[in-house]
């Protein structure tokens, strides 16, 4: 199992400002790729205060400025959010500029507060991504494509230019049930999920149906990667996790907001709400936590087989307190985990 930094770029005070909080996710992205993670994954989200990064390929492209070997994957480009004409070509030159780097992650969006006031209610999103991706990946690996559907009609055309060695980057559907990361895996495609703040079980669940999915994808299956994100903080002792514990609960207050309604924001800045769970349920579904318990929770999730685990550590701890909690996670948890080569990672291009 390796490791990815999940640059959640969490806005809780908007009088913080833009410049600090993109400055704080370079510094995170400097010092994850000095500690050997394997990459960092990049949101996109709008009009909200919360894993705040409208334009995750331009921001891609800024941490490939400043780093060296990390790969660069989105978390995700909402891809009903944009046109896939221009959104191709957006790719391509975000992978040229990555040198190779970038993996695509994409997704069908999550805020139904967001996806309204762009126009793109959440009810018609999972029939303009399933449209979408094939546009999209018609366009990336032909030339002179044409259209006719339902939210796209357009003439021959090719974009240009074609991707770096003819060869797009790799692409990972983010998917949450297990029927839809099944579905995902069977055609061929890497995988992100994660469980949020549920139970362990529901991630069980979610790891088992990328497995069935990469089963039944047969031969073409057998390099695809499965990432799960979740919260994640090596504490220093148990006074801290409780604390930190407690930031994570406003966190999720506002998550819930606008991922599962009612949508209640003024001026940009979402409005924490009271969760179903309490600390202590919220405790287990998180991993928020000293040293040796954050090697036992995580062994198991390399004996299911998750392949990526990619941590948050940006749930409103200070921007000091995130770096420090990444060194303990790297010298205190990562050597108990072995990765393999970088040469034989899936996904590496030369």
């Amino acid at each position: 199992m390796e490791f990815n930094n999940f640059l959640g770029a969490y806005y809780p005070n908007t009088s913080y400002g833009g410049e600090r909080l993109y400055a704080d996710m370079l510094e995170q992205a400097r010092l994850v790729d000095r500690l050997g993670f394997r990459g960092v994954t990049i949101p996109e989200h709008h009009l909200i205060n919360i894993l705040l990064i409208p334009d995750p390929l331009q921001f891609a492209v800024k941490v490939a400025s400043v780093t060296r070997s990390v790969e660069l994957v989105t978390s995700v480009c909402v891809l009903p959010l944009h046109d896939m004409r221009v959104f191709a070509g957006q790719v391509v030159q975000a992978d040229i500029l990555c040198d190779g780097r970038l993996v695509l992650g994409v997704g069908r969006g999550a805020f139904a507060y967001e996806l309204a006031r762009l126009g793109k209610p959440i009810e018609e999103s999972r029939e303009r991504f399933d449209e979408s991706l094939n546009v999209l990946q018609a366009l990336l690996t032909r030339e002179e494509v044409s259209w006719s559907g339902k939210y796209y009609r357009f003439e021959p055309l090719t974009v240009m230019p074609r991707p770096r060695g003819q060869r797009p980057p790799p692409i990972m559907i983010a998917a949450l049930v297990p029927e839809a990361i099944e579905a995902s895996a069977a055609r061929g495609f890497h995988v992100q999920t994660t469980p949020l703040n549920a139970s362990v079980e529901k991630m069980r669940e979610q790891v088992a149906a990328f497995r069935r999915g990469q089963a039944a994808a047969g031969g073409a299956g057998a390099d695809l990667r499965l990432a799960l994100m979740r919260v994640c903080c090596v504490a220093r002792d148990d006074a801290d996790a409780r604390r930190k514990l407690e930031l994570a609960y406003d966190y999720y207050g506002r998550f819930h907001n606008v991922f599962t309604g009612p949508g209640l924001v003024e001026r940009g800045a979402i409005r924490p709400l009271p969760l179903k769970q309490s600390l202590e349920e919220l405790r287990q579904s998180l991993l928020i936590c000293t040293a040796g318990e954050m090697v036992e929770r995580l062994q198991e999730h390399a004996a299911l087989g998750v392949d990526d685990f990619i941590m948050n550590v940006n749930f409103g701890q200070a921007p000091g307190e995130c770096l420090e909690a990444l060194e303990r996670f790297a010298d205190e948890v990562m050597p108990h985990f072995r990765a393999p080569p970088r040469a034989a990672r899936a996904g590496t291009r030369p």
